[in-house]
């Protein structure tokens, strides 16, 4: 035995003498994970949010949540001298002053994007093959929540530069707000200190961005996690597979070291993106100013089935009690994705309730074994895609 063997012992004996931790830890290390390339959807999901909290770290070093006017004086020639907020002049001092700024910039926005994706991807791998079936609702109802926590965050991060796309983006937001009965107009006044675009709504969502939801998020994501460690994992039927047991290979050395190759594959796939592949290109919008907006302007690919309602909805109005309800907003702005995402929340449950099926499942449903499902799924990702 060697010296460093010899003191590892040592270290590891001291260790379990005062915390037990030698039968836990071989318990845990031994652990047994199933080998098949959609599970890597979800590590993908977590990867691009540790991509997402090391670049968004970076960013806010430099970047000003402020509205107050200022001149430009950086070195963008073609908007220097030109009035913008301090938010707007700080992302173009990010982007073209800040060593490695603009790359730090399209990391952040691909991982969103990455993130948002392989959310999706593994969701819809969940759903067409019932890993969400007893005991695993809570599960489901956290990834879920994740998914709604992700669209608002991406929503808030898009906003942040305050640049003619985003401005336009938000004022959207603020008609959505708008539209709520009887509390529309006093939300939106508090959300933005005043009538829009008043003076404090980029200094509030940058509190919401970088704070608040990224710990909501860490939190959720901790306890998905931990109910996949508690509940062990779904596996594809095959040879030797049960209800009882799990097939594939031990988080120590196998795991592991596939999970660390790819967390950096991952890393280097949003770095070659960042690095080769343009993303909101701020300078091209200009400052926000209420009174423009960009020809064409559309929302990241997420927010885009929103934003596709809000622009299909017929010009329609109700007046009630003397409130007038711009129900061309309401209908498709709050009331539909509220449904749909209630339903999908729930949808486990509606499941279980129609086909009468109360068992726990750790074995996988093939998508055409379950035709019903399999058509639902694929009615509502049409549903996403031609809205």
């Amino acid at each position: 035995m060697s010296a460093t063997e010899r003191v590892a012992g040592q270290v590891a004996n001291y260790v379990d003498e005062r915390t037990g931790s030698a039968k836990w830890l071989k318990k845990t290390l031994t652990k047994v994970f199933p080998d098949h390339w959609s599970f890597m959807l979800g590590e993908i999901v977590l990867y691009s949010f540790i991509i997402l909290l090391l670049s968004g770290t970076f960013l806010t070093f430099w970047y000003d949540p402020s509205m107050r006017e200022v001149e430009y004086e950086g070195s963008y020639q073609p908007l220097s001298g030109l009035k913008m907020s301090a938010a707007y002049a700080s992302s173009l001092h990010i982007s073209f002053d800040v060593r490695g700024g603009l790359l730090m910039r399209q990391i952040h926005h691909w991982a969103a994007l990455i993130f948002m994706a392989a959310m999706v991807a593994h969701l819809m791998r969940v759903f067409f093959t019932g890993a969400f079936r007893k005991p695993r609702e809570f599960n489901w109802i956290i990834g879920v929540g994740l998914l709604t926590l992700g669209i608002v965050e991406g929503f808030l991060g898009y906003s942040l530069p305050d640049d003619l796309l985003s401005g336009t983006g938000i004022r959207i937001a603020e008609a959505i707000i708008q539209a709520i009965p009887v509390v529309g107009s006093y939300l939106s006044f508090f959300i933005f200190g005043g009538a829009f675009p008043g003076e404090m709504f980029i200094q509030r969502i940058y509190v919401v961005h970088i704070l608040l939801l990224p710990g909501i998020f860490l939190a959720l994501i901790t306890v998905h996690l931990m109910l996949v460690w508690y509940q062990k994992h779904t596996q594809y039927p095959g040879p030797g597979r049960t209800e009882k047991n799990v097939v594939g290979y031990p988080l120590m050395p196998t795991y592991m070291a596939k999970a660390g190759g790819f967390f950096f594959i991952v890393f280097g796939v949003t770095a070659f993106l960042g690095a080769v592949a343009s993303i909101n290109p701020i300078w091209i919008y200009g400052p926000y100013t209420p009174g423009q907006i960009g020809a064409g302007s559309q929302p990241d690919w997420y927010m885009g089935w929103l934003d596709g309602l809000v622009r299909m909805a017929p010009p329609i109005e109700a007046y009630i009690f003397g409130y007038t309800l711009s129900l061309n907003i309401l209908i498709p702005g709050l009331i539909i994705p509220g449904i749909i995402f209630t339903g999908m929340a729930l949808y486990p449950f509606i499941e279980s309730w129609i086909t009468g099926d109360k068992r726990e499942h750790h074995l996988l449903d093939r998508p055409r074994n379950a035709p019903n499902r399999t058509a639902l799924g694929a009615m509502s990702i049409t549903f996403m895609l031609v809205t």
